[in-house]
């Protein structure tokens, strides 16, 4: 990121939900529309624990100073998640080797550049010009199949092993985090959401509540949809526009 002017306030929604069916919420999000900082997790594990283990990743991340220059922010966020791998990894051997972990993914604003960092298949999508794209990839079962050719994104949103991540914070010795840059155009708007909404809600839907609402009222709107849709999983969405 090479652009280290100071980061401006961007308009933006977030909104997470507990779904329909699960008793627990254990999606955790975090808006930080100054200095531009944003962040789903999505928890695995079950009830405390995977609301334990996204809430790790988010108070980690929440942690951040918002005075650091745009440069740095890479690095930290970094270093946020990996030391919210470490304490969950711990949690887990206290628990007797239980799985726990979290999917994560961040998106900064600084000047003309956006960056994206991801570990599992919470995602982030940008709409550009009426157009939807996702700048993620899904680090799961179906993701590489996806990657591949070999599944569409709607038939993986069906598939049986569509739950499976490859990828957690939490999750085994060593975390791989990707990353992503580019540069933001007026009228960019970018989504980060998590699993529970992108199971009820396909891209085409995505694309019309993302050019049609408010970015005040966007978010909420998508996890509406999702909840008519059937709500069976935690629901988060942030929108963010540029």
């Amino acid at each position: 990121m090479t652009d280290i002017s100071p980061a401006r306030p961007r308009r933006s929604s977030a909104r997470t939900h507990v779904g329909r069916v699960r008793e627990v919420n254990e999606d955790a999000i975090l808006s930080m529309p100054r200095p531009g900082f944003w962040a789903v997790s999505d928890g695995m594990g079950g009830h405390d624990a995977g609301d334990f283990a996204s809430r790790t990743v988010v108070e980690a991340l929440g942690a951040l100073s918002p005075d650091l220059a745009p440069a740095e922010v890479m690095h930290e966020a970094r270093e946020a998640v990996q030391e919210a791998h470490r304490r969950i990894g711990a949690e887990s051997a206290r628990r007797g080797g239980a799985v726990i972990g979290a999917t994560v993914v961040i998106l900064v604003l600084a000047g003309e550049h956006f960056l994206c960092l991801w570990a599992g298949d919470s995602r982030l999508y940008r709409l550009r010009g009426g157009r939807l794209e996702m700048l993620s990839i899904d680090h799961s079962v179906v993701g590489e199949l996806v990657e591949r050719g070999e599944l569409t994104l709607a038939e993986a949103e069906h598939h049986p092993r569509a739950n499976q991540i490859t990828r957690a914070v939490g999750v085994g010795a060593r975390l791989e985090i990707d990353k992503r840059r580019g540069e933001v155009l007026p009228g960019d708007r970018f989504l980060l959401c998590s699993d529970g909404l992108t199971r009820h809600v396909d891209e085409a839907a995505l694309a019309a509540a993302l050019r049609e609402a408010p970015v005040e009222t966007a978010a909420g709107a998508l996890v509406e949809r999702a909840l008519a849709g059937g709500g069976a999983d935690n629901i988060s969405a942030i929108v963010v526009e540029a």
